[in-house]
């Protein structure tokens, strides 16, 4: 299988023999040490500031999106939410859930946020914006300096899910005021789903530990208490802890942040030069480097995610509801390759031939 997808993504062969080890018992000091040099890479591959902690928690991103949520917000906060997709939604749909006052900025479809949109809220006592930067599921990349910008001159808390640019594009966490920045261990780290992260800035750890919040297993006080020791309230995911051990100190090694950032990019722009004469219009104008979003000029884009998966054993990321017959989107995250692009470009170009692109 060539997984294009833009989660799980494909692995290196140190992550998958990794894997592939019996799972020690944690509660140890060799565990503790993996957990504390997972924290300090985080928060160097982040740009965060001396006095951020990180939280490690055992689920999908959306587990780390709702102890976000809870744990740093309250009934007497007002939100901003940029709902742009569904990933967006999440957070309109969590505010909701928790009863925490929000407003929505919300946009079209594949449209990108426009400064003209944030001014529209400007001195209206926001407490906190809440921001998918890359809402993978349209491929638009929001300008998080621009966002930043805005919550610095308005003392808004900044909440950023980069749960699918993190490693893929630059991150600049205490130079741009973020609060809270929330990353996921199945995209650009590239190992097996299971494993959500928060990195925390100074002022968000003040307003975790001040705020009760009635929660047990999100509960990011405890969790926060528990790392001091490198380790967790509960039985975590020990594997993919170990194996995101590994995946990061393979980046520190290759160069760190900003030479996995460099590699993913030139992997985007290698696959968009080749397809540049097929029948495939990129959506966005504004994208990530982790993700390409294609239009099939021709055909039905589920189509062409069925046959390559079917036909060619290459799985591209396949979308739902109304845009699961417009468009397809080619993940450029994880251990893959220019080489990997060209089979992928061979294909596409055999199915063209065939009359079915």
């Amino acid at each position: 299988m060539l997984n294009f997808t833009v989660g799980p993504v494909m692995s290196s062969e140190n992550v998958l023999e990794t894997g592939a080890e019996q799972v020690p018992y944690f509660r140890t000091p060799e565990f503790s040490a993996i957990m504390l040099e997972n924290e300090q890479l985080m928060k160097k591959f982040t740009n965060a500031a001396n006095d951020s902690k990180v939280v490690f928690m055992t689920g999908s991103g959306t587990a780390s999106m709702e102890a976000v949520v809870i744990n740093i917000f309250t009934k007497s906060d007002k939100l901003l939410v940029i709902n742009g997709g569904s990933f967006g939604h999440r957070f309109v749909e969590l505010c909701d859930i928790y009863e925490i006052p929000f407003q929505e900025i919300k946009l079209e479809v594949g449209c990108s946020l426009k400064k003209e949109q944030l001014e529209e809220y400007q001195g209206q006592g926001f407490t906190g914006l809440l921001v998918n930067v890359h809402e993978t599921s349209t491929g638009v990349y929001y300008d998080i300096e621009m966002i930043s910008e805005f919550c610095q001159n308005n003392n808004i808390f900044l909440v950023v899910d980069a749960i699918s640019s993190f490693l893929a594009d630059e991150f600049h966490m205490a130079n741009w005021g973020v609060g809270a920045m929330i990353t996921g261990s199945q995209k650009a780290l590239a190992c097996p789903p299971g494993i959500s992260i928060i990195v925390l800035s100074g002022e968000a750890v003040k307003k975790v530990e001040t705020n009760n919040t009635r929660c047990m297993y999100l509960n990011l006080k405890e969790a926060l208490k528990n790392m001091e020791r490198g380790q967790t309230p509960f039985t975590p995911a020990v594997g993919i802890l170990r194996q995101i051990n590994v995946r990061l100190k393979e980046i520190d090694a290759a160069g760190g942040a900003e030479s996995e950032i460099h590699r993913t990019r030139k992997l985007a722009e290698d696959f968009r030069e080749k397809i540049k004469e097929m029948p495939l219009e990129i959506v966005p104008k504004s994208m990530s480097n982790a993700v390409t979003t294609l239009h099939p000029v021709n055909v039905s884009a589920y189509e062409v995610f069925t046959i390559l998966k079917d036909e060619y054993n290459i799985w591209i990321c396949p979308n739902s509801g109304e845009l699961a017959d417009k468009v397809f989107r080619v993940g450029h995250i994880g251990y893959l390759t220019k080489e990997d692009n060209t089979t992928l470009v061979t294909a596409l170009n055999d199915m063209q031939n065939r009359g079915l692109l």
